[in-house]
């Protein structure tokens, strides 16, 4: 593994950004074009929402990754949550732009459909992580941005949340990335302190 972190090392993080920006236009383009299926719109939507739930699943595993396997890919986190974000903002946008099109109707959808209020829930929570995701921020904070980073936490269940609640029937994928999410905050839970709660619940 060490091997490995000196590679990643070397691996400049503008690169996550270019590999990670690459499908956005290509999604569009294939909107554009017809080749997402009779709904480009709905499929599009779909696919930025789709990936930036897998960015953020990504975002999630780096500290798992370093505690258990000594995986160290720190330096990509800001990269990958910038990523993340972008690509919420794009699913947002073909929401507002393409599909709802009348302000109007917006605040109603907002309101009236349970999916939609908890996935504005979500962008609300990570419009600040967005904000501030620059090193001007994390001077100016100091010890108060880290606490800021920890809004990702309740952001990412709402986001696997809206995913489950968005699907037609009952489908296994938004459920598998909802059970992802939940268990990689459970992992970050260190174990002794996990172990001393139980003992203790299980005494009173």
């Amino acid at each position: 593994m060490q091997h490995v972190n000196q590679i990643l090392r070397r691996l400049p993080v503008w690169v996550v950004y270019v590999l990670g920006m690459l499908p956005a236009p290509w999604l569009f383009y294939q909107g554009l074009t017809g080749s997402l299926g009779v709904d480009p719109i709905e499929a599009l939507e779909h696919q930025y929402g789709e990936l930036a739930l897998q960015l953020l699943i990504a975002v999630l595993a780096i500290s798992p990754l370093r505690r258990f396997f000594g995986l160290n890919l720190l330096k990509f986190r800001r990269a990958l949550g910038v990523l993340t974000f972008t690509y919420v903002a794009l699913h947002l946008l073909v929401w507002l732009v393409l599909d709802v099109q009348v302000p109007s109707q917006i605040w109603a959808d907002i309101v009236k459909r349970p999916y939609i209020t908890v996935g504005m829930a979500a962008f609300a929570l990570m419009l600040p992580l967005a904000v501030t995701s620059n090193n001007f921020s994390v001077r100016k904070l100091g010890p108060r941005w880290r606490s800021l980073q920890r809004l990702v936490f309740p952001a990412a269940i709402l986001g696997g949340l809206h995913y489950v609640m968005l699907a037609k029937g009952f489908q296994i994928e938004p459920l598998v990335y909802l059970s992802v999410i939940i268990g990689l905050l459970m992992l970050r839970v260190p174990f002794p302190s996990l172990l001393t709660r139980l003992r203790q619940a299980d005494s009173a």
